[in-house]
């Protein structure tokens, strides 16, 4: 096999020759650049669709961020944490009595790593089911149909396809001036493998990633401030009473807030991180020290190296690739998904794209609706929600009503002590089409898909409120919640 390997390299033939062991004639139907979410997604579709597939990953594992330093690791460390918290600090009043718990956070960051491995060998498993040939390297495109890969192994090939899908997500946004050094000064990637829990952690941004990594190393003992440019957290996206109510929660635990605060510069030279603040509308500097600061003020596309110019593929002011409504690039053959185009930058939005994408080159057409993304902050208690929000449907002139249920009146959240939060609809008022669902509290996560699920078929209020749900569950909340958004909720 290493004797083909090289032969293929020297020739600059299809890699599939030396990856599958398997002779390769004519071009590739689809290429996929790019192993995330949306990549890998999009060549296992396009392969179950009888397409001649591969794929080019230039990380050495599949699964992109989301799988190796995002998504996955994250929730295996606030999953962990949080049980590790609620030892510590709640078990004694639901009856369990236990002494001498401590960290191993060792121990913890090898389970997160497990987990990460066993998933990215999966993918190469999935992979290898569906016929999808895997290609270790990096690649830049040469032409509208060919596409250089400089392979991890040592060596370069050229790669054919009719079809090329850009998929090649995004990178951290670096803050202007502080340096990520990845030890005092962190990415989410470093904030996923600090070696020891910080005295202290400033986090700068007050979106997704820098709650749910702050909330980690707040359970496991380090005092977090969080700075944020804006006057309220969670992000694009988050309804406002939701945003407050999730603020004054995550206070109750101990993460402190500076909001409407401007970050102006981090000095690494002394023992602690000195970080400078000022009034997001000017005044007085204020400054700030920390052990480790937690750079979170979001993700940008990635193309770098990719060689778009050489095929005059345009991108817009933010370094998105422009796309039409099929993903089609404005190089001929050339379509783009996930991250690294339009959009909210959320894995499982990449994933409908990969399956879109894939549809639309064997059969013509193919469809994500992106009024039913859900987004999902995995805290404690947990953030979801999907559809408009209050604000915006004020903005636009939208008649609508309100419905909201508390799970402090849910019996199965009382029998679980985990009473923080509601469910809200919000509908609109002539018709009663469910228009958006906010959720703070258990299981919203999980939750959540119900209302993507209405909102995906055009449900009413009505609808879900007259659908039967077990009892005792947390999904009453959501059925009283639609409930009272046309009538009245009965528990409440």
């Amino acid at each position: 096999m290493l004797t083909v390997a090289r032969a293929a390299r020297r020739s600059r033939t299809p890699v599939a020759l030396f990856y599958r062991g398997l002779a390769t004639e004519g071009p590739y139907d689809t290429l996929v650049i790019g192993g995330g979410p949306g990549g890998y997604v999009a060549a296992i579709k396009s392969a179950q669709l009888g397409l001649k597939t591969a794929c080019i990953e230039k990380r050495g594992s599949l699964g992109g961020t989301c799988l190796n330093v995002g998504c996955i690791p994250s929730k295996a460390m606030l999953n962990n944490s949080h049980i590790y918290h609620s030892a510590k600090h709640d078990f004694k009043k639901r009856g369990i009595d236990v002494s001498g718990i401590e960290l191993n956070l060792e121990t913890m960051l090898k389970a997160k790593d497990t987990s990460v491995t066993g998933l990215t060998k999966g993918i190469e498993t999935l992979f290898k089911q569906n016929k999808v040939d895997y290609i270790k390297g990096t690649g830049s495109f040469v032409s509208a149909n060919k596409v250089a890969v400089q392979l991890l192994d040592g060596g370069e090939t050229e790669i054919e396809a009719k079809n090329i899908v850009i998929a090649t997500g995004s990178e951290v946004t670096p803050f202007p001036g502080i340096e990520i050094d990845e030890k005092r000064v962190v990415s989410s990637t470093g904030a996923l493998d600090l070696q020891k829990v910080p005295e202290k952690m400033l986090v700068i941004g007050g979106g997704i990633i820098g709650l749910e990594l702050g909330s980690v190393w707040s359970r496991l003992g380090a005092e977090v401030t969080v700075v944020e440019f804006l006057g309220g957290i969670g992000g694009a996206g988050i309804d406002e009473e939701v945003s407050k109510q999730f603020q004054k929660l995550l206070q109750k635990q101990g993460i402190k807030f500076k909001l409407n605060t401007k970050v102006i510069s981090a000095d690494t030279s002394s023992d602690k991180v000195q970080v400078k603040v000022e009034s997001a509308k000017g005044g007085s500097e204020e400054t700030l020290d920390a052990d480790v600061v937690l750079v979170a003020i979001g993700r940008r596309p990635y193309t770098k190296g990719l060689g778009l110019e050489n095929i005059g593929v345009e991108v817009d002011q933010k370094g998105r690739v422009v796309v039409d409504d099929q993903f089609r690039t404005s190089a001929p053959g050339v379509s783009c998904i996930g991250d690294v185009t339009f959009g909210p930058m959320l894995a499982h939005k990449a994933e409908e794209e990969g399956i879109a994408i894939a549809e639309i080159i064997k059969h013509g057409h193919g469809h994500v609706n992106y009024n039913a993304i859900p987004s999902v902050v995995y805290t404690y208690p947990e953030v979801a929600w999907v559809g408009k929000t209050e604000q915006e449907l004020k903005a636009n002139g939208t008649a609508y009503k309100i419905g909201k249920f508390p799970f402090i009146a849910n019996s199965r959240a009382k029998t679980n002590l985990e009473t923080d939060g509601f469910v809200k609809f919000i509908v609109e008022k002539e018709t009663d089409k469910v228009l958006g669902v906010h959720i703070i509290g258990p299981n919203a996560g999980e939750m959540i898909a119900s209302a993507v699920l209405a909102i995906e078929y055009s449900a009413s209020a009505e609808d879900i409120a007259r659908t039967s749900h077990a009892h005792p569950t947390l999904s009453e909340a959501f059925k009283e919640a639609a409930m009272a958004s046309y009538d009245k909720a009965i528990h409440c």
